[in-house]
């Protein structure tokens, strides 16, 4: 963990600050959206994560009394909080890079994925794949990733998933709640290929629960499925669009040292020499695009295991098309069809997007 001279935490600010200049020298237009307050379906998840938290902590400390290497490193990760000031960090810290920041009602993927079907942004970026079950068009797959890693970036078209995998958009829905989503357990016994398998021979949730072997697959009581299922198809997002600056301005170049340098530790010239660098970036004439940031090396039909809404839901083997990227630093050509990057809106866990875009959850 990276902190200043008072023992304040600035991780998440120096990797805010990094990964979104790698985004604006690709030719990208980010533009960053934050959860609001959380639908009380959720509160019941959350006062589990905070659990799971508190466990992880013992264990951290037990970790560090015998002196275990790996587990000191697997319970340190689980015991990461991200705080209401980290936010806010975030928050100064991309206005004073003069990237846009939007603050959701509620669950930032869905107003992402509302951004995306107006055609605001050009895609959904997140690590959880609620975005699609919100009905995100298009959606991508660790685009922020740590550029060591390498991790090849993901790109799914929901339309073309639900082709692939023969469902509605509201067997879908139906589907990932049944593999188990933040709003509503799941039913014990059923994970994502027998939650398919149900869906395809009955349809929806409704008759699946008819003719279930309620035995075999107790249903929890007071199931809240049908409340889970709204919150998808009419989630709680701005309409209003328009009233939302999405387009980048010129940095702050006195508040960025201010609060970098200053107030929280970093480097000078490190941190002039990146203004230097987002400054090049607004300059340069809109030929940025997703290639230029993850170069395009497949399109193929590949095995896919992966979370639906934040459910442990695994797709078969071949079940639909994704496209595979590899994380890049160069800048390519721009697609055909495309005059400009349009924004990427990434959820933040709070969330960030892209000019005519993609949304990202981190």
């Amino acid at each position: 963990m990276l902190t200043n001279e008072a023992g304040e935490v600035t991780s998440h600010l120096q990797g805010m600050f990094t990964r979104t200049i790698r985004l604006l020298e690709a030719g990208m237009e980010p533009i960053y959206v934050f959860d609001g307050h959380p639908p009380d379906l959720k509160k019941k998840v959350l006062v589990k994560r905070y659990s799971k938290r508190a466990n992880a902590t013992e264990d951290l400390h037990q970790a560090i009394e015998t002196g275990n290497k790996d587990d000191i490193e697997k319970f340190s990760k689980r015991t990461v909080k991200v705080t209401k000031q980290h936010n806010e960090d975030c928050k100064r810290l991309l206005r004073l890079m003069g990237v846009p920041v939007i603050e959701a009602p509620s669950e930032a993927e869905a107003q992402c994925a509302a951004l995306c079907k107006s055609g605001k942004v050009y895609a959904v970026a997140s690590e959880d794949m609620d975005s699609l079950t919100f009905g995100a068009p298009r959606f991508l797959r660790h685009l922020m990733g740590p550029g060591s890693r390498k991790v090849p970036v993901l790109e799914f078209e929901v339309g073309k998933v639900l082709e692939e995998l023969n469902l509605t958009m509201d067997q879908f829905i139906d589907l990932c709640i049944l593999s188990g989503c933040d709003y509503c357990e799941s039913i014990r016994g059923i994970g994502g290929q027998t939650a398919l398998k149900l869906i395809r021979q009955q349809g929806s949730i409704e008759h699946i629960l008819q003719n279930i072997n309620k035995e075999r697959y107790p249903i929890p009581d007071d199931w809240p499925y049908e409340e889970a299922r709204y919150l998808f198809k009419e989630p709680l997002v701005c309409t209003n669009i328009e009233q939302f600056e999405m387009k980048r301005s010129a940095p702050d170049d006195e508040g960025l040292i201010t609060f970098l340098v200053t107030e929280n530790g970093f480097n000078s010239d490190r941190v002039t020499k990146a203004i230097e660098k987002i400054k090049a970036a607004k300059n340069k004439s809109s030929q940025g695009q997703l290639e230029s940031f993850s170069k395009s090396v497949a399109n193929i039909s590949i095995p896919i295991k992966t979370k639906a809404t934040k459910s442990m839901l695994q797709f078969p083997k071949s079940m639909f098309n994704s496209k595979i990227f590899s994380p890049q630093d160069s800048i390519c050509s721009r697609p055909k069809g495309f005059s400009s990057m349009a924004p990427l809106c990434l959820h933040f866990k709070h969330s960030m997007v892209f000019s005519r875009g993609v949304c990202y959850g981190i």
